[in-house]
Formats: C-alpha cells, structure tokens, sequence
C-alpha cells in the first residue's frame, strides 16, 4: 500500500550486509518509504516480500563471502524465498540489487532469469577482478539507450558513482549468452571513460567483457549493477563537488525505480 505517495520499499539486510542504511537513505530521497527487514523475517514468514512495492539488495558482504561474494545469501534466495521473489519479479515490482545483491541475485538464477521472471538456472557469474585486487574509485557509467530497463529508461547523461569489489567481473557461460543479452536489450549500463567512449582498465576496473556495469532481466524490472549509485546521492558526497564534477546523480536510478513502483 502506498502511503502518502510513498511506496513502501523493502531493503533486504543479512548478516554481513553493511550497505542497507545507505539504500535506504537513497531510496527515502527518492519519494520512497524503506524499510530494513532481515532475510530471517522474511524465512519465518513474520513479514512478507508481497506487502511491497520495490526490493533492494544493498551492497556489502553477505555471511562474510565465505564461500564466494553473495553464494550464501543466492542460497537462502533460492531455495527459502525461491517462490516470493519468481512472484515479486513476475508482478512487475522493480528489484535493485547493488554489487553484493547482484552477486547474489545472478547466482541466484534471477539475473538473467527466465522469460516468466522466474529463477532460472545461472547462466551468469560475477568473479575477482582482473587485477587481482579490491578496486574502489570513482567511475562513470552510460545508460545503455536500447535497453528495457526500467531503472534506467529515459536517461542520456553519464552517472558518475564509486565502485568497491573484488568480485565484480561479469562472465557467462558461453559466448552465446552474453550475445543474446546484447540482443534482448538487457545491458543496461556500461563502463566509460569521462567523455561517454568505451574504455579499459581502471575506467571498467574489473575487466566486464563489452564494459558491462549492470543487467536487467527480460521484463526490465530487475536491476543488477556492480557500482554503488547509493553513493552518490547528493552533489555534496562527490570528492570533486563545485568543480565542474562531471556525470549526473546514481540518485537517478532510485528515482525511476520509485516512480516505477508507484504506478503499480
């Protein structure tokens, strides 16, 4: 039920997660109405995923990466909350899900998920960086025009927000795979230098084949993305602010997902 306008926004906390309070935030300056809800909540079933309008997966490091960046937290996604979340996605609901949150949604079997919006079995993977190392600056993304992403629909400026990962190249599991993203419009966002053109390392700083950022899946209601938009809320969070600082707000995407959210 939207209150005052104000869809109520689900920002899903596991142990290990230390991003939510960031989402939240973004998601309030947004016109949105978080809310933090642990995945235990959701288990036992005192609250239910059905009584939002809009999911996000916050970044962070969910049961530690113990067995892999977000495997433990796709698990518990797949296998107790399998049925909620194929429901939420197919209802149309828009789903974030930010550097661990695409981890796990991918390992999930939600990205690239199936035609229905259901989980499929994973196709894609996201491992270490090329380099070897945690990467974390500040990079610019291009908001793919071709693509069905609700999150990103009618954007033309670069986003500008940091990245901070280890494990965030994304790698399929053939050449066709990735062909058929390309063709389906579901590369949403891309690594770019300052003047919008493809570019290398440290501008993708992790090696994404064809500088993918960020997938959405079939229906364009659920978004993965390695960067962490939730960064870059305000113009004052930029460490270059009232310098000509290039790029426009992640901000943008919690906004598009909001309105999307409102008129369901």
């Amino acid at each position: 039920m939207i209150v005052g306008n104000r869809p109520p926004i689900l920002i899903l906390r596991a142990a290990g997660t230390n991003r939510d309070r960031e989402a939240a935030w973004a998601c309030e300056l947004a016109g949105g109405a978080p809310e933090i809800v642990d995945i235990r909540q959701l288990v036992s079933g005192e609250r239910r995923l059905a009584d939002f309008l809009m999911l996000v997966l916050p970044g962070g490091f969910s049961y530690g990466d113990d067995l892999g960046a977000g495997r433990l937290l796709a698990v518990r996604l797949r296998h107790q909350l399998g049925d909620a979340l194929a429901e939420f996605i197919a209802s149309g609901r828009p789903v974030l899900g930010i550097c661990n949150g695409f981890q796990a949604l991918v390992k999930a079997g939600a990205l690239p998920g199936d035609s229905a919006g259901g989980l499929a079995e994973p196709r894609l993977t996201l491992t270490r960086n090329d380099s070897a190392r945690f990467e974390c600056r500040w990079i610019h993304l291009r908001p793919e025009p071709g693509s069905r992403c609700i999150f990103t629909r009618g954007l033309d400026e670069l986003i500008e927000c940091p990245v901070a990962h280890g494990e965030g190249k994304l790698v399929a599991r053939d050449p066709e795979t990735l062909n058929a993203l390309q063709a389906a419009g579901q590369i949403a966002l891309r690594y770019v230098d300052a003047d919008g053109r493809p570019t290398g390392y440290p501008g993708n700083p992790n090696g994404s084949p064809l500088g993918i950022a960020g997938v959405c899946n079939a229906s364009g209601n659920l978004l993965g993305l390695m960067p962490h938009p939730e960064d870059h809320a305000l113009e004052v969070q930029h460490p270059r602010r009232g310098r000509g600082a290039p790029g426009a707000l992640g901000l943008v995407l919690f906004e598009n997902g909001v309105q999307h959210a409102r008129s369901l």
